[in-house]
């Protein structure tokens, strides 16, 4: 990734927040930009939203994400100045559910060690 192409993620990054949140106050409070990227053409990227919320709540509030996509696009071309309006494609970020299944999984081996190690204590 070159330089101009993180630049380019990070101010679309910002930008995206900023609107989202001064824009629509309520329907965005739980959406986090957590991600961009962009092809090195700079003509298509990925933003990946962190959506707080049960399963229900977070699919709702992607359904709305992708209502509005036309529109986040526009705004996002008339805010960064660049020969392409990217086509965005939305994703959700699964960084922090994936996370929490790695903390459990460790959480798991503590207790299977600890359990362990107190059955050769009881033995001795």
């Amino acid at each position: 990734m070159s330089n101009r192409t993180i630049r380019i993620a990070e101010l679309v990054q910002r930008e995206l927040g900023s609107y989202l949140h001064t824009k629509y106050k309520q329907e965005a409070v739980a959406i986090t930009v957590a991600d961009v990227e962009v092809a090195p053409d700079l003509k298509t990227g990925k933003i990946y939203f962190s959506i707080l919320g049960d399963e229900a709540t977070v699919d709702e509030r992607f359904r709305w994400l992708l209502r509005k996509r036309a529109e986040l696009r526009k705004v996002l071309a008339q805010r960064i100045k660049i020969k392409f309006a990217p086509d965005w494609v939305f994703l959700i970020d699964q960084a922090v559910e994936r996370g929490n299944r790695v903390l459990d999984l460790l959480d798991d081996l503590a207790r299977e060690e600890k359990a362990k190690q107190s059955e050769e204590d009881g033995d001795a």
